[in-house]
């Protein structure tokens, strides 16, 4: 079990405890984590900012990032098409010369991207779907690996993070596929073994759309509430 809390302005205990009550009560059990503790802890990701840091430092130094002071809404407005992932290409505004490293001593203050080998054809074997490929500046671009704000994104931290504690197997859905293309290339960069993907199919609502928040009243606590059984959600059958 890890608790992903970078982002510390929308996270708070409560629903920290939420998740190990619906998690226990749906019969998911773990042998790691915060409040057992494990060979590699901590196990919050607000407490593991060294490890972090440090890959942020290696990225640096190997000229893999650079400095992006671009807000959402410029990329936004770059961007002529829309794009399949939920994130659009980067159009390449703030990109420095190939092999420019930047003299940075820390990453606050400003966005970090990671820049893509444009026009590599990347690949990986998934679990369930079979080979999956995709093309560096096309399929996605330069991608955020550290925010503004001072916080390292996702990309980032789970991968920093899979690697440390020895994760061989990452299971998550197939609106996600996108991003492993991304992650390998961070692995690549940093010299780790990337695990195993199996991108799983979504579960939709009536009308065919991934559920969301929005959908509070098919949350495990309020199917919970509802009375029905953690055997009836494992079975679909609600």
């Amino acid at each position: 079990m890890r608790v992903e809390d970078l982002d510390q302005a929308r996270c708070r205990p409560a629903f920290e405890v939420a998740i190990y009550e619906d998690l226990r009560w749906l019969g998911v059990e773990w042998s790691e984590g915060p409040e057992t503790g494990g060979p590699f802890a901590p196990y919050r990701q607000s407490e593991r900012r060294a490890w972090y840091l440090e890959a942020w430092e290696k990225l640096r130094a190997g000229g893999f990032i650079y400095p992006c002071f671009c807000s959402r809404k410029d990329v936004q407005q770059a961007v002529t098409a829309p794009h399949g992932d939920d994130e659009p290409v980067y159009p390449g505004t703030c990109r420095p010369s190939f092999g420019a490293v930047s003299n940075a001593a820390a990453p606050a203050g400003k966005t970090w991207r990671f820049r893509v080998p444009d026009g590599e054809r990347l690949r990986f074997h998934d679990e369930r779907a079979g080979w999956q490929e995709a093309v560096a500046g096309v399929d996605f671009g330069d991608f955020v690996v550290w925010r503004r704000d001072d916080v390292p994104a996702y990309q980032l931290a789970v991968v920093v993070d899979d690697a440390a504690m020895e994760i061989t197997e990452v299971v998550r859905g197939d609106d996600l596929r996108v991003s492993t293309f991304r992650q390998l290339l961070l692995y690549r960069a940093l010299g780790l073994i990337a695990p195993r993907f199996y991108h799983c199919p979504l579960v939709l609502d009536a009308r065919g759309r991934r559920l969301a928040k929005r959908e509070d009243a098919l949350s495990l606590r309020a199917l919970w509430e509802r009375g029905i059984t953690p055997e009836q959600i494992r079975a679909g059958d609600f």
